[in-house]
C-alpha cells in the first residue's frame, strides 16, 4: 500500500490524494449531500456498534432524504404562496391556495419541533454520553473507574482527597459509547489544590448526561429516607439522570439485606445497586444499569425516524423553526413578508443538506398551476 502511495507521488500528473478528497468530490458531483458525507465521517470515526448504525443509516441518506422531504414541502408552499400573490387577481388561482399553504407549514412546524426536542439523542451516542462519577471522597470512585475500564487509569490510595484533577475513559458499554469522568471528592476543604478540584468536579457535574453518585455501603444509613438525604449532600442536577452505587459492600455485615430493602422499597431514588470494587461483586448489575440508562439516553439508531447528530443540524434547524413561526406572524398582515420567511426557512434547510437551490420553485408554479393557458 505504502509503496504504490511513495510510486504514484513520483509519478508525473499523479499525487495522493487529500484527506476527504474523494467524499468532496462525490458531493461535488451531486452523489452525497453533506448529511451523508458527515455520516461517512463518522463511520469512519465510530467506535462502538450503536455509533456504527447511526452513521451507516446517515451515511446511506436518510437523514438527508428527510430534510428534503421538508424542504420540497417547503419549496411547495412558497410556489403556491407565490404563485396566489401574483395570479390571484387574475382568478386563475383559488383562495383555498392559502389554507393549504398554512396547513403544510404548521404541520412542517410540528415535525421540525418534535425532531429538535429529541433528548440530543443523536449527538450523545456520535459524541458519547458524558457520565461523572461523583461522591464524598475516600468512597472508592477512581477505584470503580479502574474497575470498569479493566486498567489502572486512576490514582487510588486509602487517603482521603487524592484525586485532584478530573480523570476521563472513553468506555464501549453495551455498544454504546461512555465518556466517564472520575473527579475529586466533594467536600469542603482548606486545601487550595484540592479545593480547585472539588470547584473541577462541580463544574463537571452540573455538564453530565449522567451522574454514577457512589455513596459508601458500610456507612450509609439502610432506610430511603437517609438514602435519599445521603445522595443529596452531593446535589447532583436535579433534571440529570442518576445511578446510585454503594460500593464497599465487602463491608456489610451479612448480605446488606437491610440495604438492599431500603433501596428496594423506599421512596423515589435512582437506578440503585450494591457493589464492590475489591472483589467486582455487583458489577454487572451495574453494567446493565449502565447500558439501560445509556440505550434510554441515546435511542435505538435503527428506529424511528433518523435523529439529527450534529450541533450544525440543531441550529440551522432552531432557524428554520424560527423563520416558520415568524410566517405565522406576517401571514395575516403581509404575504409579501410571510413569503420571504419560507424562503428563510428553506435556506437554513438546504445549508444542512448543502443543497441551496431557487429554480426550482418557478418549475412548480408552472407545474402546479397551469398559468397563462
Amino acid at each position: 500500500g505504502s509503496q504504490g502511495g511513495g510510486l504514484s507521488g513520483r509519478l508525473p500528473g499523479l499525487r495522493p490524494a487529500d484527506p476527504g478528497e474523494f467524499t468532496l468530490r462525490a458531493f461535488r458531483r451531486g452523489k452525497l449531500d453533506l448529511t451523508a458525507a458527515e455520516g461517512l465521517g463518522d463511520l469512519i470515526r465510530a467506535e462502538t456498534e450503536a455509533q456504527r448504525r447511526q452513521a451507516l443509516r446517515q451515511m446511506e441518506g436518510e437523514l438527508g432524504q428527510l430534510y428534503q422531504r421538508w424542504s420540497d414541502t417547503l419549496t411547495q408552499a412558497l410556489a403556491h404562496l407565490e404563485a396566489y400573490i401574483d395570479f390571484s387577481e387574475d382568478d386563475n388561482v383559488e383562495e383555498e391556495v392559502l389554507s393549504q399553504v398554512d396547513d403544510a407549514v404548521r404541520a412542517l412546524e410540528r415535525e421540525i419541533g418534535a425532531h429538535l426536542r429529541d433528548g440530543r439523542r443523536g449527538e450523545l451516542l456520535r459524541g458519547g454520553v458524558r457520565a461523572v462519577i461523583a461522591g464524598p471522597p475516600n468512597v472508592g470512585k477512581s477505584s470503580l473507574l479502574n474497575l470498569l475500564c479493566r486498567r489502572p487509569a486512576a490514582i487510588v490510595s486509602p487517603v482521603a482527597g487524592t484525586t485532584r484533577d478530573v480523570v476521563e475513559v472513553a468506555l464501549d458499554i453495551g455498544g454504546y459509547p461512555l465518556v466517564l469522568s472520575d473527579t475529586a471528592g466533594l467536600r469542603q476543604t482548606t486545601d487550595l489544590v484540592e479545593r480547585e478540584g472539588v470547584a473541577r468536579a462541580r463544574d463537571r457535574l452540573c455538564q453530565a448526561d449522567l451522574v454514577l453518585a457512589v455513596l459508601d455501603a458500610s456507612t450509609v444509613p439502610p432506610e430511603p429516607a437517609g438514602l435519599g438525604a445521603a445522595l443529596g449532600a452531593l446535589q447532583p442536577p436535579p433534571s440529570t439522570p442518576c445511578i446510585l452505587v454503594l460500593n464497599k459492600a465487602d463491608l456489610l455485615q451479612g448480605d446488606g439485606g437491610p440495604l438492599r430493602h431500603g433501596f428496594a422499597q423506599g421512596p423515589p431514588l435512582p437506578p440503585t445497586t450494591l457493589l464492590s470494587c475489591k472483589t467486582g461483586e455487583g458489577l454487572d448489575r451495574l453494567l446493565e444499569l449502565l447500558a439501560r440508562e445509556l440505550a434510554r439516553l441515546c435511542g435505538d439508531p435503527l428506529c424511528g425516524s433518523p435523529s439529527l447528530t450534529q450541533s450544525r443540524h440543531s441550529r440551522h434547524l432552531g432557524g428554520c423553526a424560527a423563520a416558520l413561526a415568524r410566517f405565522g406572524r406576517e401571514r395575516p398582515r403581509d404575504l409579501a413578508l410571510a413569503a420571504e420567511q419560507l424562503r428563510l426557512a428553506r435556506r437554513e434547510l438546504g445549508r444542512i443538506t448543502g443543497h441551496v437551490g431557487a429554480e426550482d420553485v418557478l418549475d412548480i408554479i408552472f407545474r402546479d398551476f397551469c398559468v397563462g393557458k
